[in-house]
């Protein structure tokens, strides 16, 4: 079990997310510039594929490194005799429960190479958040999520989001709340069962 801080991201892995395929790109464009100045299949490939590949980086890279390390901690909570009771999967957080034991299990998006086992009495809060924004009939939302905080870190795990804002009685919404307030009781059962 982790008695570590929980480490949301890893600055140099998101750093060289970012800026290993800018530096690739880079050196392959001062090559095609320096060897092939006339063009030429040369000059094409090393001036197109490059950013391509780039581009198909950093759409694709991240979320195949993210699902393949969360079902690798999957596997193996399972053949460790953690009972996942309770997976939560959002698109930059992995919450596992195991209700029976009292522990928790967390993967990042931006900390894909580190996994927290931790004891469920670490939380200090959880709570809900419907994302409600507006007055009268302009309320909506376009986020809602639970949280939780462990040693001081907050932890926003997303049940719904949406790139408009959506009116509270939307069904949307309301399974999003559902989920939530589901996840947030587990939440709370694991802590109270945690030694």
């Amino acid at each position: 079990m982790n008695s570590e801080l929980v480490k949301k991201t890893n600055v140099p892995y998101l750093l060289s997310y970012i800026f290993v395929p800018i530096a690739i790109t880079a050196l392959c464009f001062l090559l095609g510039y320096m060897f092939f100045r006339d063009g030429g299949m040369g000059a094409v490939i090393l001036f197109m594929v490059p950013p391509i590949l780039s581009v198909l980086w950093w759409i694709f890279g991240g979320k195949m490194i993210f699902k393949g390390k969360r079902r690798q901690l999957t596997g193996n909570l399972e053949s460790s005799g953690f009972l996942p009771n309770h997976t939560f999967d959002s698109d930059f957080c992995t919450v596992i429960v195991d209700i029976e034991h009292g522990k928790i299990a967390l993967i990042f998006f931006w900390n894909p190479f580190r996994n927290y086992v931790l004891p469920a009495s670490r939380i200090s809060k959880i709570w809900t958040d419907d994302g409600k924004t507006g007055m009268g009939p302009l309320t909506g939302s376009s986020r809602v999520s639970f949280l939780f905080t462990i040693d001081g870190i907050r932890i926003r795990v997303n049940t719904f989001t949406s790139n408009k804002r959506w009116r509270m009685d939307s069904n949307y919404i309301l399974t999003g709340i559902s989920k939530a307030d589901m996840m947030a009781g587990v939440l709370t059962e694991a802590k109270e069962r945690s030694a």
